[in-house]
C-alpha cells in the first residue's frame, strides 16, 4: 500500500516539475491579436502577459480607441488561455495518477 503512495508521490512532484517547465515555456510562446483595420495591435504570451501594444497615430485620437483596446486585449488573452489551458492539461494528464472526475479540474 505505501510502495503505491510513495509512487504515486513521486509521479506527483514530476508532474508538478513538468507543470513549471511549461509555465517557463509558455512565456516564450507568443501570439499577435489585431483590431479589424489592424490599427491596434498587442504581441501577449501564451502566460497571459504583454509583450508589446501597438496603437496607430490615427486611433490614438479616435474616440472608440477605449473600445477597441478592450476587444483586442480580451481576444489575445482569450487565445492565450486557450493555449495555457491544452499545454497544461496535456501535462497534467499525462502526469497524474487516474482519479476518476480528475480530469475535469483541468478544463
Amino acid at each position: 500500500m505505501f510502495g503505491d503512495l510513495m509512487g504515486m508521490m513521486g509521479k506527483l512532484k514530476e508532474t508538478q516539475k513538468k507543470v513549471e517547465e511549461t509555465k517557463k515555456r509558455l512565456d516564450t510562446v507568443t501570439l499577435v491579436q489585431k483590431n479589424m483595420d489592424e490599427s491596434i495591435s498587442v504581441q501577449i504570451s501564451a502566460n497571459k502577459q504583454i509583450i508589446d501594444l501597438q496603437i496607430s497615430e490615427k486611433m490614438k485620437s479616435s474616440s472608440s480607441l477605449e473600445s477597441e483596446l478592450k476587444e483586442v486585449l480580451n481576444q489575445a488573452l482569450q487565445e492565450a488561455g486557450k493555449i495555457q489551458e491544452a499545454e497544461l492539461a496535456a501535462v497534467a494528464k499525462d502526469g497524474l495518477p487516474n482519479i476518476p472526475g480528475l480530469d475535469k479540474m483541468f478544463r
